[in-house]
């Protein structure tokens, strides 16, 4: 009980500082005080505002807020999302645009599970729908997800994501942005051997943790620094009543957004300083730059307790995918026994999450793979949310994973792709792109 009641504890303090901020905000806004203008009463509704804001976004999934897809005809064609396959801990999400014809390009964009949710990868997403036919792994908040569901660990992890590379057929290609990278080169070495005519035609990864030896970062560290008994201590705990989730032992999205937030505290606290400024001074929008990264940033998802420490023990501590050493079910996976799908890394020099030298390991794990189907690139000058969103991710990474495609592509097989090895429900749902899946 008392990891419910730690659970608890934090919900119910980032309620409170969520109802402090609306209090001071109807206060500071009494209609009688405008009688008597005074400055600290404008602070105090900015205060108020920001801060209401800043803990109600903590436990709301953002929406997608896909904008209309401009096509050759120079028309607008709106975005639907919908459900391709649904799952206890994440669907297969298809961006269906409508009234054009599918393009060549079939795209498997393969979002993390680490704190956030699927829509951080939003302007990925926007900036390749025009080019392509976009699915995207969308992972479940673990808090709602019931305890009758079972476990998902990082095999789990794999396993599914063989499942939408078989329900996709061979000539989707696959990018892993960041933490799913080494799993998802385990998910594809494991159809070269299980069921080699499934393999996706491309695989592109992005700053992930392939090799997290080859160039530790403060993230490396930290998985070498602590124990697992610490882990699970510190870091575990249970869903509290209020949730569907109840009872499910989870690593909460919420100290996830603690250690965020403490890796670069003063740029943090500068930002909500200046922001509180701004809207006093009556310059803040309600889109502007400060929200529209901060809606974002700060909406955390829990993560199941099995999938967190086994990410830490497998991934980072025995540092598996990098020394080949990743089984399933006992089963060794061997990376070499790719030949076949092309390969291509990205990384930034200003990465320091996954520092560069971590995911162009992958080329050299993939022994098996001639050099001809092996590429890299190195963004100068790139942060970790660079790679893959901005104008680093715009101007110069898209283009070069978008030819790295065009160049391998492969025409699917003439049979039906193969139904999901996991129970899953294929029902399709769809749902306007202005709305949240979940």
């Amino acid at each position: 009980m008392k990891y419910m009641a730690s659970y608890d504890l934090m919900e119910t303090m980032r309620n409170t500082n969520q109802w402090l901020g609306a209090t001071a905000l109807a206060m500071a806004s009494y209609p009688a005080f405008a009688a008597i203008p005074n400055p600290a009463l404008n602070w105090m509704a900015a205060w108020g505002e920001v801060t209401e804001r800043s803990f109600s976004r903590m436990v709301v999934k953002p929406d997608w807020d896909i904008p209309p897809a401009v096509g050759v005809d120079g028309a607008d064609h709106p975005v639907l999302i919908e459900k391709e396959l649904e799952g206890a801990f994440g669907d297969l999400v298809h961006f269906v645009v409508q009234g054009r014809d599918a393009p060549k390009r079939k795209i498997l964009l393969v979002a993390p599970m680490s704190g956030h949710y699927a829509t951080l990868l939003r302007s990925t997403v926007i900036s390749l729908i025009p080019d392509a036919d976009l699915y995207i792994t969308d992972w479940h908040n673990a808090r709602d997800i019931p305890v009758s569901a079972g476990k998902f660990d990082v095999e789990d992890y794999t396993l599914r994501l063989v499942d939408y590379m078989r329900h996709l057929g061979p000539d989707v290609h696959v990018i892993a942005v960041c933490q799913p990278a080494p799993l998802t080169l385990a998910a594809t070495a494991y159809l070269a051997e299980q069921d080699p005519k499934a393999q996706p035609s491309s695989l592109t990864l992005i700053g992930g943790p392939i090799d997290t030896a080859a160039s530790p970062t403060e993230v490396t560290d930290f998985g070498h620094r602590v124990n697992m008994n610490q882990l699970q201590e510190m870091m575990i705990q249970q869903v509290g009543f209020q949730h569907q989730g109840v009872g499910r032992k989870v690593y909460p999205g919420l100290l996830q957004l603690n250690s965020f937030i403490t890796m670069n505290a003063e740029t943090h606290a500068k930002a909500f300083r200046d922001q509180i400024m701004r809207v006093a001074q009556g310059v803040a929008g309600d889109h502007d730059k400060h929200n529209k990264f901060y809606d974002e940033y700060l909406a955390v998802m829990d993560m199941p307790a099995e999938f967190y420490l086994s990410t830490v023990q497998r991934i980072f501590k025995d540092n598996e995918i990098g020394t080949n050493s990743f089984s399933i079910k006992g089963q060794p996976v061997d990376i070499g026994k790719i030949t076949d799908v092309a390969v291509k890394t990205v990384e930034g020099t200003k990465d320091d999450i996954s520092a560069p030298g971590q995911c162009i390991a992958a080329l050299n794990l993939c022994t098996g793979l001639p050099d001809d189907k092996k590429a890299s690139h190195l963004e100068d000058g790139a942060g970790h949310y660079g790679i893959f969103a901005g104008k680093s991710w715009r101007e110069n990474i898209r283009p070069l994973v978008l030819k790295f495609i065009d160049d391998n592509q492969r025409t699917a097989k003439a049979t039906a792709p193969k139904a999901p090895a996991a129970p899953a429900s294929a029902g399709k749902t769809s749902i306007p792109a202005q709305k949240s899946t979940a």
